[in-house]
């Protein structure tokens, strides 16, 4: 039995499993090192950002020295031109829980990637991998002919994915073809059946807390995050890794938010490295819909300004004004994540196989006998102090 006024520490169990969930910027690292040097816990990352090497600024990565002192799973596991499924992130995940309780340490899954934890909770349909020559093929489809011709295949294979999805959504309509040109069956066909969740397992405890803060103090916390991430350099960060790797702009490691702004910033200016002859420049190029001839036709400008002041202006204003809005836009982007994160969380906290308690700021100390007796149990607290308050 577990009641709302009780620290969960007391009651975790040698079998359990702890989920610290919040939207990003909200203190969430913070909290975790606090609860590692405790002894007790072992830190696993749901974050799938974290994951590519050399993307440390924009993805707010611990420091190599943070990482010694607080050791994170599921950081730094591959690189930025690889992908990594949530299929796998689960199977590692199942991994990492069975090392953790071997080692006699709770798990602490901690991170912002709500669709990890929903997978982790809620479970997966057994929808296959692609596999690399499908996946090729139908990137090398929608290059050639568009992201429509894509569309309009899935209305002839499957149509409820083809009524279910906006005919823009690149990747899931992506996905979707993957999947029925490798196995001859609707994707939509896939997602019908039994989902299986690590969280179903009887043997373990799962506790998750989600926090809920206020979103004024929230958009405080991301504009000072994204002041720390300019002046640390990720314009910067973002040109070595177009140095050091063949990116692509469609790769996921490149849709991150930040990274996203920056390389469009970069088209804008028509920055040097996409000469490199490493780099497809077209994509890129194409990516943003910018066309070589046109470029500064993207930059739009403050209402202040009209035509005739824009082509007076000189390439440092230009560029300067450019850099502007590519801050802009990963504010605007990084708050739209927060929004997304948010409706991820209410989704979990209304998962039907829980048993959810609430805690408001006016009932942290109350004590209501509400008892928790499933295998999967669900705090919603709205400040990382009550957080910290529940976990110590």
């Amino acid at each position: 039995m577990r009641h709302s006024s009780d620290s969960l520490s007391h009651h975790v169990a040698d079998n359990s499993v702890v989920c610290l969930m919040a939207p990003t910027a909200s203190g969430k690292t913070a909290l975790a090192y606090e609860l590692y040097d405790t002894g007790r816990y072992e830190l696993i990352s749901v974050d799938s950002a974290l994951i590519y090497r050399d993307m440390n600024i924009g993805t707010a990565k611990p420091t190599a020295a943070e990482l010694e002192r607080y050791p994170h799973h599921l950081v730094d596991i591959v690189d930025p031109m690889q992908s990594y499924s949530v299929a796998e992130f689960v199977s590692d995940v199942a991994r990492l829980i069975d090392d953790c309780h071997h080692n006699g340490k709770t798990p602490l899954l901690v991170g912002g990637t709500m669709m990890y934890y929903m997978a982790l909770l809620d479970g997966l349909s057994p929808v296959p991998d692609s596999d690399d020559s499908t996946r090729a093929h139908v990137e090398q489809w929608r290059q050639n002919e568009g992201i429509g011709a894509l569309y309009d295949y899935l209305g002839d294979v499957d149509a409820i994915s083809h009524q279910r999805l906006n005919a823009t959504d690149t990747q899931r309509i992506t996905r979707a073809v993957e999947v029925y040109l490798q196995t001859r069956t609707p994707i939509s066909d896939w997602q019908r059946q039994p989902k299986r969740a690590l969280a179903h397992n009887p043997n373990q405890q799962w506790h998750a807390l989600a926090v809920m803060p206020d979103r004024p103090w929230l958009h405080e916390r991301i504009e000072q995050r994204l002041d720390i991430m300019w002046s640390e350099g990720l314009v910067a960060e973002v040109i070595r890794l177009l140095e050091q790797y063949p990116l692509t702009p469609n790769l996921p490691s490149m849709r991150c938010v930040g990274y996203r702004q920056v390389l469009e910033y970069l088209v804008h200016i028509k920055h040097p490295i996409f000469e490199q002859p490493h780099l497809d420049k077209a994509k890129f190029y194409n990516a943003f819909g910018e066309l070589e001839g046109s470029i500064n036709k993207k930059i739009k400008l403050n209402s202040m300004f009209d035509l005739q002041a824009q082509s007076m202006m000189s390439d440092s204003q230009t560029e300067a004004l450019a850099c502007q809005q590519m801050q802009n836009k990963a504010l605007y982007a990084t708050r739209q994540l927060a929004k997304r994160q948010y409706t991820w969380l209410r989704k979990i906290i209304q998962l039907p196989n829980a048993a959810v308690e609430v805690t408001k700021l006016s009932d942290l100390s109350s004590n209501d006998g509400h008892a928790i007796n499933r295998a999967l149990s669900i705090q919603e607290v709205s400040t990382m102090e009550q957080a910290r308050a529940h976990l110590q």
